[in-house]
């Protein structure tokens, strides 16, 4: 990244300082003091991301970033595909291969996405009835796929909660439009692959038949 800032890099004859603008292995022409150098090996990876986290390899404000979990000097650039927002959880995937992730983010693979969220309220079935009809927020109607409640306390409720398409903040403002406030929003699986027991904060390379299930 400090080769990017530094404005040492160049992509098919452009100086780029944008470190998360994306390239295409074996096609694109990369370049560092105008040495080219040879594309690294595709690499694929998820994180359990823990909250307070911003999900961007560099923030303006100065907050901690995802990358501070990726501190491997093995490991070439990757970026994030997806976001999860500063306060939420969970798994979220990185790799070097921009193809792959498009395929991955692109809304026709419809990858459902799982998350287990926990609410100021004792959740019934008549709101996860209006999680699935949907209800506008801020001028934009927002739903989700599926919706139930796994458990509930005297005042808190855990829901699992399937996106098939995500906007923006999309449930935490879904549950705001409801009258209901997110204290935990935990991404626990993206399509097949399931965040599992991976420890907080800590990542692992993904499986040649993860990759395959997934784009």
């Amino acid at each position: 990244m400090e080769l990017v800032a530094a404005g040492r890099v160049r992509v098919n004859g452009t100086g780029v300082r944008d470190p998360e603008r994306p390239v295409v292995p074996g096609r694109d022409r990369i370049e560092v003091d105008g040495q080219p150098i040879v594309a690294a090996a595709a690499v694929y990876l998820m994180l359990n991301k823990p909250r307070g986290l911003v999900t961007t390899a560099a923030d303006e404000r100065g907050r901690d970033t995802v990358f501070r979990c990726l501190a491997d000097p093995g490991l070439p650039f990757v970026s994030p595909v997806g976001r999860l927002d500063q306060a939420s959880e969970g798994l979220l995937l990185f790799t070097n291969d921009t193809a792959w992730a498009a395929r991955v983010t692109d809304p026709a693979s419809n990858l459902p996405k799982r998350y287990h969220v926990q609410v100021d309220c004792v959740a019934e079935a008549a709101l996860c009835r209006r999680l699935v009809t949907g209800a506008e927020a801020d001028g934009e109607l927002l739903a989700v796929t599926q919706a139930e409640v796994l458990r509930c306390g005297t005042r808190n409720s855990w829901l699992e909660i399937v996106l098939s398409e995500g906007r923006n903040r999309h449930i935490r403002r879904l549950l705001g439009a409801c009258g209901v406030n997110v204290l935990r929003l935990i991404r626990v699986a993206i399509g097949p692959l399931p965040l599992g027991a991976l420890p907080k904060g800590a990542f692992r390379h993904l499986t040649a038949e993860e990759v395959q299930a997934l784009g």
